[in-house]
């Protein structure tokens, strides 16, 4: 049999098994991967082809707010928001709960159809700022999309209290694997994010956890990150790539090849077939004239307009960019 044959044997049959039995392990990760190496558009055709039989032609838009920025207490090495570097993040208290609704129906009308409200900072402490947060969750569903939020470390009480009010997801990215953790953040344990995302899965949110590449991880360690998110069976996972901050450990990071990316793209498709999976924040910077085949690749989802500390684009070039590939901007309904 030859090299291309035996390739197009295993990824067929790694793609019925990703369909039917939704169960890639890591064994299987890694063979898929050497095939990426080889073949990388032949991954992404077979990554497409999961995409669609679970999600159909829907590709879902996600817009943030900062609604709390800078002075966190945790040293993420990527993070312009840390209080531990010298950057030029913005720093300001919560927004009150009228602006974030304010800037949740102009997302909306730009055809957003998920909102979240992103604060820095390793918890939300004050009952004031909780008000206002439970606040913010009501008035955005109450313009018919739905609202997220990523707020740092969680406990039942607020879990359930943030549920009462209307929240539908609650976002919390693990940033990597277990065993690259420790390079990366050394203000708190691996386990504390497994916690938090637990617990809101046991409040019966939604559940977002995803990561950063580029961070100077092996493709072997993303993979385990992939795993993990299998394991805490979360509803949605956001990929992003970092794009290096000025005063952050990581500013001279060097670029991931976009390729590499669109590799990662495809193998989280096949280890999570059934979830969203969410392109984010670097992803322009990043994929630049390959943004597109960011979805080929296996993304059903988008985050949409700006990131935190840094501008994204026009939610209208994403929809048409949706559109040009013969799919709808829309989003599934549960």
């Amino acid at each position: 049999m030859s090299i291309h044959k035996q390739m197009n044997s295993t990824i067929n049959r790694l793609k019925r098994k990703a369909i039917k039995t939704k169960d890639i392990g890591i064994k299987d990760a890694l063979e898929l991967y050497e095939i990426g190496r080889k073949e990388p558009f032949f991954l992404m055709a077979s990554g497409a082809e999961i995409r669609e039989y679970f999600k159909g032609k829907r590709i879902n838009l996600c817009g943030i707010i900062n609604a709390k920025s800078g002075i966190c207490p945790e040293d993420c090495k990527f993070c312009a928001q840390s209080a531990h570097y010298n950057t030029d993040a913005p720093q300001y208290p919560l927004l009150g709960h009228d602006m974030i609704v304010e800037k949740a129906k102009e997302a909306r009308d730009c055809g957003t159809h998920m909102f979240a409200i992103v604060t820095s900072g390793t918890r939300i402490s004050s009952e004031k700022e909780w008000d206002e947060i439970y606040d913010a969750v009501k008035g955005i569903k109450e313009l018919g999309i739905k609202p997220c939020v990523s707020l740092g470390m969680l406990d039942r009480e607020r879990a359930l209290k943030l549920k009462e009010a209307g929240l539908y997801r609650y976002h919390h990215n693990l940033e990597t694997a277990r065993s690259f953790f420790d390079n990366i953040c050394t203000t708190h344990e691996y386990k504390e994010d497994i916690e938090t995302v637990k617990t809101a899965r046991k409040a019966g949110l939604s559940t977002c956890s995803g990561g950063i590449i580029g961070l100077g991880e092996t493709m072997e360690q993303r993979i385990e990150l992939a795993m993990t998110l299998k394991e805490l069976d979360v509803d949605s996972v956001p990929l992003n790539i970092l794009n290096p901050r000025p005063g952050t450990p990581l500013m001279d990071a060097r670029p991931l090849p976009p390729i590499e990316i669109l590799i990662t793209i495809a193998l989280f498709r096949f280890i999570l077939p059934d979830k969203d999976i969410k392109l984010c924040g670097g992803k322009e910077a990043n994929l630049r004239q390959l943004l597109p085949l960011g979805i080929v690749a296996g993304c059903n989802s988008l985050m949409t307009g700006d990131y935190l500390t840094t501008p994204g684009r026009n939610p209208a070039l994403d929809i048409e960019m949706i559109k040009d590939l013969g799919l709808e901007a829309t989003l599934e309904d549960r």
